[in-house]
């Protein structure tokens, strides 16, 4: 671990493996022993077990939607259901051209942004195309700097054999880095990962904090062609550009500083943007050559998006005013929850309880927050760590959520991700209430 001055963390990517017994030759190779399951899945099924037994629960956990009430758009689900029959054989590994050619004109026309169709990759979703930079990018042993609580880079880093280093964010900055946090952190590094709008804070990065870090990358990046070494690499998520609120404005690096087209990979897709998470049409842009080695490895993996499925988007994101009509009744629906949630968490700040929320701003996610880190249940127990008060609320009120220490994050200040994709206004509003005499018994 780095000095406590530093204010990040490195971690051995084999900090988590489970040692053979002595004697005993392993039966896998030394990667499996490092792979963990995903915490947020394990939170996931707890809370059907609880349902099952006739229990009523908010469910904020996982990031993904319910059809019954943010159904995609028909242009989608139409286009694939046409295709289905004709369209059944293998897309090319790079991605349906149509597709490639529709991605690098919205990111033209929404973006600014000027890419072409070699920019592009498709796949099965924005896991492959993550996977794929973290591959074709980081060598074993190199460092790969990160904020937390981020989405899954605590389980990519240790699966290529990255250094991982880990920069904590706070409220103060959105959860998100800052140029003069991660200075410290990126020399000799390969790889920087950024997300915005943010899972699991649902905050985005304000145009000059993000100017910011691109001026620090291009200037280490300045230092080091004169050197000639290999430059730093940003792989920026944007999974969720399309859905911000509150007059909240998505930025980019390349739209802030067109140098960073050098170096920046985006990773997208229609999974939220259009509500569309077991679709899996994924893509990432970027550099040319960096596409093409990440095309060539994902080929060799089969990570493709089913080409009925790539047509249909290809389709969805040429048409411009459809398009923009899904978002006119998405995004206020989305937003009344996020705003239901954070109303009634400042609400309930008023009356004096510990708690405190972000403001709604982007994705699909709430950053709140619960202090009840130390104090006791009814039961008698303490609750001492950040999943004590999950299951506490979980049990006694019915409010499902994420500690964020399923994003890495390691401090327990009561910090948790409330994810309102697959819950009606009338079950935030139920729950709110029960949420209120939970909050009472441990006073």
């Amino acid at each position: 671990m780095l000095p406590a001055a530093t204010g990040g963390r490195v971690y051995s990517s084999f900090m988590t493996g489970t040692a053979s017994p002595r004697g005993a030759a392993a039966r896998l190779a030394s990667l499996a022993a490092t792979l963990r399951p995903s915490q947020i899945l394990a939170i996931s099924a707890e809370v059907r077990d609880l349902v099952a037994t006739g229990r009523p629960v908010c469910n904020l956990t996982v990031g993904d939607f319910s059809p019954a009430h943010f159904p995609v758009p028909t242009l989608l689900s139409g286009g694939i259901a046409a295709r289905a029959a004709t369209e059944s054989n293998y897309p090319p590994s790079s991605g349906m051209p149509a597709l490639r050619k529709a991605v690098a004109q919205s990111y033209t026309q929404r973006l600014g942004l000027d890419y072409g169709e070699a920019n592009v990759m498709v796949c099965g979703g924005g896991r492959p195309a993550i996977y794929g930079a973290y591959r074709v990018l980081v060598n074993p042993g190199e460092r790969v700097v990160y904020p937390v609580p981020s989405w899954s880079n605590e389980y990519y880093a240790p699966i290529v054999g990255a250094i991982p280093v880990e920069v904590p964010c706070g409220p103060e900055s959105g959860f998100l880095p800052t140029a003069d946090q991660l200075a410290r952190h990126i020399g000799g590094a390969t790889l920087l990962v950024l997300c915005s709008p943010m899972n699991p804070a649902g905050t985005l990065f304000p145009e000059p904090q993000l100017a910011a870090i691109c001026d620090l990358v291009l200037e280490e990046n300045a230092r080091r062609a004169a050197g000639g070494e290999r430059p730093l690499y940003v792989l920026y998520d944007q999974m969720y550009w399309m859905l911000t609120f509150g007059g909240a404005n998505h930025r980019t690096p390349v739209g802030l500083r067109p140098e960073m087209k050098r170096y920046t990979v985006f990773v997208d897709g229609i999974s939220k943007a259009f509500a569309a998470t077991g679709l899996r049409v994924g893509w990432a842009v970027g550099p040319d050559d960096v596409i093409k080695g990440m095309s060539d490895l994902l080929t060799h993996v089969g990570a493709w998006a089913p080409r009925p499925a790539q047509l249909a988007t290809a389709e969805l994101l040429g048409a411009a005013r459809e398009v923009d009509a899904f978002h006119a009744v998405m995004l206020p629906k989305v937003e009344e929850r996020l705003r239901l949630l954070a109303d009634g968490i400042a609400t309930l700040r008023k009356e004096g309880f510990p708690v405190d929320s972000t403001p709604p701003l982007g994705a699909i996610y709430l950053s709140a927050r619960f202090a009840l880190n130390g104090r006791k249940a009814p039961d008698g127990s303490v609750m001492a760590t950040n999943d004590d008060i999950r299951r506490y609320l979980l049990r006694s009120c019915g409010l499902a959520v994420v500690p964020f220490q399923a994003f890495g994050a390691r401090e327990e200040t009561g910090w948790f991700r409330l994810s309102v994709g697959a819950v009606s206004t009338d079950e935030i509003k139920v729950v709110l209430p029960r949420l209120r005499e939970s909050l009472m018994a441990v006073r």
